[in-house]
């Protein structure tokens, strides 16, 4: 049986049929639609003149540059979600697939990073990284994470949330470089940035600044031509323009951050002249095949996913929680404030499904700006929050956030106990952390309370898994979901080719219905 296409007006029309999306989706095998008896049809190969699908595997989308750089098949990377829900599972599932999985250490004490070390390291060798995020309030715990990221020879970072650059960050990127046999500079340590703004990208793709350089060789942690030769390489030879995601977020468009991302890359890569231009990936919103292969044709070297994983069986999350996940809608996200950015109004993409958590997160950052102790506050507000918030009185809510404080950095408890107001932020932000702990502790009584970090593109998903085996979430499974989405935008790919050459297709050849992993492991 032969794939039809009838020219109607002089339009060559390519009809549905269950034998040409089994032709489309044949990602090797090069296709013609050509001319036979008044209508067209495909047939295997290249035919001189012919409207032409060439193959598209999933091992094909994205730069290849990447992939080499990073020991990789596949142009896809899970993102790093704080609290251990990017788990080294996770971490472990990708980089065995050929992927690249990130550990997400936010908001670990070191020594359960140190153990996601060991675990890692104990499977054994594939593609895997941690994640640095930004903590401005808590300096002292950056600066520890990459003592521990040094010591115990980690290679890969995903940098996240950061507004301005940091010494230790700089103080990873930029140990061990050195001069190769070849002339080459040699940068043993990597980082992948993850931003959403220009200035941020800016940073990371330019040297390091000069202030950080010099702090290190005083330190003694580089030498002067140590030094110069980190002048002359980028902070990130990878970074992601991260558009509308959970978390952390500008609620950015990627349509249009992508694009100019890439342009500033472009613009600096002319400045610079580095021997080899920083690539430029896409997350946020990614979470469908058509938003995969959307990515790549604007020139995403690479697509990063992250709620969509932690709907999966192997995140560090629960099954509560994936089920929540699982009924998610696009609409049903909100903006909360961040735990460790409350002082500063960043604010953080929740799933505000079955949950009164962004409500009362933002209500704690307006009392915040309102009042400059506890005591001002008024006391029917008072009485609400330690009722309803806190479960227990706001005093002894700041004896376990001072004894934690007086332990992991006591100049923090010193401040509140002179500063009310700094007592203050530093009880709303216990409530805010955890928060994002009593979903993952399975603690159904603070349901209400629940911070559960998602994007619309959790709904995107839940949408185009409706019907099959993927819409159970027990049936979650991050590879599997990864070869649907790269398989998928492969096809999509290659039907976009079709209407490149003017021909016009039944729109339902482009919907991507979930298969299982069985099917698909002859394009992996």
């Amino acid at each position: 049986m032969t794939s039809t296409a009838q020219r109607t007006d002089k339009i060559l029309f390519l009809s549905y049929s269950p034998e040409a999306v089994s032709r489309l989706r044949d990602l090797g095998q090069p296709l013609s639609l050509i001319e036979r008896g008044g209508a067209s049809v495909f047939t295997p190969g290249f035919s001189a003149g012919a409207p032409a699908v060439p193959p598209c595997l999933p091992g094909s989308l994205g730069d290849p540059a990447f992939l080499t750089a990073h020991g990789l098949k596949y142009a896809y990377v899970g993102g790093s979600m704080a609290n251990g829900i990017s788990s080294t599972l996770l971490a472990e599932a990708f980089g065995k697939a050929g992927m690249l999985g990130f550990y997400g250490a936010a908001g670990q004490p070191l020594e359960e990073v140190e153990k996601a070390i060991d675990r890692l390291q104990a499977a054994g060798e594939f593609p895997r990284g941690f994640n640095l995020i930004h903590s401005p309030s808590d300096p002292a715990l950056e600066a520890a994470l990459v003592d521990l990221y040094l010591r115990r020879g980690v290679r890969l970072l995903e940098a996240s949330a950061f507004i301005g650059l940091t010494l230790p960050l700089i103080r990873f990127r930029t140990a061990g470089i050195r001069r190769g046999a070849s002339g080459k500079i040699e940068t043993p340590n990597r980082v992948i940035g993850k931003i959403s703004r220009v200035e941020v990208a800016e940073r990371f793709f330019s040297p390091p600044e000069e202030k950080f350089l010099k702090e290190l060789v005083a330190r003694g942690e580089l030498t002067t031509e140590q030094a110069e030769l980190a002048a002359q390489v980028p902070v990130a030879e990878d970074v992601t323009a991260e558009g509308d995601s959970g978390g952390h977020t500008d609620n950015r468009p990627l349509v249009n951050l992508l694009p100019t991302i890439i342009a500033l890359r472009d613009r600096i890569q002319a400045q610079r002249g580095y021997a080899a231009a920083p690539r430029v990936g896409a997350g946020g919103g990614i979470a469908t095949p058509e938003a995969a292969a959307a990515a790549f044709m604007m020139g995403a070297a690479y697509v990063v996913t992250g709620t969509v994983n932690q709907a999966c069986r192997e995140s560090g999350t629960t099954d509560l929680v994936r089920n929540l996940l699982a009924g998610a809608g696009q609409a049903d996200v909100a903006m909360a404030a961040a735990a460790d950015m409350f002082e500063m109004g960043v604010k953080v993409q929740i799933l505000k499904r079955g949950t009164m958590f962004a409500m009362r997160a933002n209500k704690l950052y307006d009392y915040y700006r309102a009042y400059n102790s506890f005591e001002e506050i008024p006391a029917d507000i008072r009485a609400a929050l330690e009722r309803d918030y806190f479960r227990k009185t706001f005093s002894e809510v700041w004896a376990g956030t001072r004894e934690f404080f007086l332990r992991r950095d006591p100049a923090q408890a010193e401040r509140a106990e002179r500063d009310p107001k700094h007592k203050l932020a530093l009880v709303f932000r216990w409530y805010l952390s955890q928060s994002s702990r009593w979903p993952l502790a399975g603690d159904e009584s603070r349901k209400l309370d629940y911070q559960v970090w998602c994007g619309p593109a959790m709904g995107a998903f839940n949408e185009w898994a409706k019907g099959s085996f993927l819409e159970v979430p027990e049936n979650r499974d991050a590879v599997t979901v990864a070869c649907n989405l790269l398989a998928g935008a492969a096809a999509l790919t290659r039907l976009h080719a079709l209407r490149c050459q003017g021909v016009a297709a039944d729109p339902r050849l482009a919907r991507q219905e979930p298969r299982p992993r069985e099917e698909l492991a002859r394009f992996f």
